[in-house]
């Protein structure tokens, strides 16, 4: 899929988040943005949103329109039915025009199987892309969270952004330290301090490699993370870990032969899915022009991509893991050896 391909597609974002940690206050004051018009927001249950405040007209038992522009729909059982419902109804004109989707996931909630189903070839071409995942974080209650819940622990690894909420309410000491454990679960991921859940939503949105209403390049690097990766003391590979939890980064200065590395790619997945939370990167690939995106979570492969373009001048490989109780040295290895002359 070229970044023209993609730019005709609507970037869906997950926010996601451990209980009481604040994605509906987010999402409150995300809603009330006057950028996020023409939004569409996924969730379980309009109360859950304590939406009663806004003005909204009902259009049907499970879409509202809110005065601000932006849709509030219920995830009725299937998610990827009830997404294509909404892109049907708008093509059949009973839903206003909207060029972004926030799904909103319960506080308990694995946000692997959804980025699973977003990811996941299906018959039908799907008219969405994916942009990213952003986890919310209680500044007051976050290390106790992270310590008893893997839950929480597993939505802090897969994100794209972190958002420390209630960071007014929390002394800087506790603040320093739950940025620290964050960095050491996630490297690569950009984290931001919020208070009342007042957040642009240029921040959050529009993150991943195709970006298509962002109406700019692609900022390849900001969506790898892998400075944050790369660039933390004491080992030039890897994060540090939680629970087994370590982030590792990859690169290539020479063309990777794409066979080989689908083939070894598929073998890590298949021995080690549940292990593999996130896999994410940019490839220079023999006899392509265009760079190759690579997209995987846990035990999906999602089908190669193509930007239309390479982003920046630096031309080269870069591929980012997020894996829990795995041999980080072991996998680099393997990777070095899908390619030749390579010194990096």
């Amino acid at each position: 899929m070229s970044h023209a391909a993609a730019a005709s597609k609507t970037p869906v974002a997950v926010v996601t988040g451990f209980l009481g940690s604040g994605k509906t206050t987010l999402l409150n004051a995300l809603l009330k943005h006057p950028r996020m018009a023409e939004t569409a927001v996924l969730v379980n249950e309009f109360g859950e949103i304590g939406i009663d405040h806004l003005l909204f007209e009902a259009l049907d038992d499970d879409v509202l329109l809110l005065a601000a522009g932006c849709l509030c729909c219920t995830i009725r059982e299937d998610m990827v039915a009830s997404l294509r419902s909404l892109f049907e109804r708008r093509a059949g004109g009973q839903v206003p025009e909207f060029r972004r989707i926030v799904i909103e996931t319960t506080g308990l909630a694995d946000p692997a199987p959804i980025l699973h189903t977003l990811l996941a070839g299906d018959p039908e071409p799907a008219p969405w892309v994916v942009d990213g995942i952003v986890t919310t974080v209680d500044a007051v209650n976050g290390h106790r969270q992270l310590s008893a819940y893997p839950e929480s622990v597993k939505q802090a690894a897969v994100a794209d952004r972190l958002l420390i909420t209630k960071a007014d309410i929390a002394r800087r000491q506790e603040l320093d330290a739950l940025h620290e454990r964050l960095r050491a679960i996630n490297p690569g991921a950009p984290i931001l301090e919020v208070c009342h859940g007042g957040v642009e939503p240029d921040a959050l949105f529009d993150s991943g490699p195709y970006s298509p209403n962002s109406g700019r390049p692609p900022d390849v690097n900001r969506w790898l993370g892998e400075a944050g990766i790369a660039h933390r003391p004491h080992h030039h590979h890897a994060g540090g870990h939680d629970d087994g939890i370590r982030a590792l980064s990859l690169s290539a200065e020479a063309p990777i032969e794409i066979y080989p590395f689908v083939r070894w790619v598929e073998k890590l997945l298949e021995e080690n899915g549940d292990r593999v939370l996130r896999l994410k990167g940019i490839l220079d690939v023999v006899g392509e022009t265009r760079p190759v995106v690579v997209h995987g979570v846990q035990h999906v492969f999602h089908p190669l991509d193509r930007l239309s373009a390479w982003p920046d001048p630096e031309r080269r490989s870069r591929l980012v893991l997020i894996v829990r109780d795995l041999d980080v040295g072991r996998i680099a290895r393997e990777f070095q050896q899908l390619v030749p002359c390579d010194s990096s």
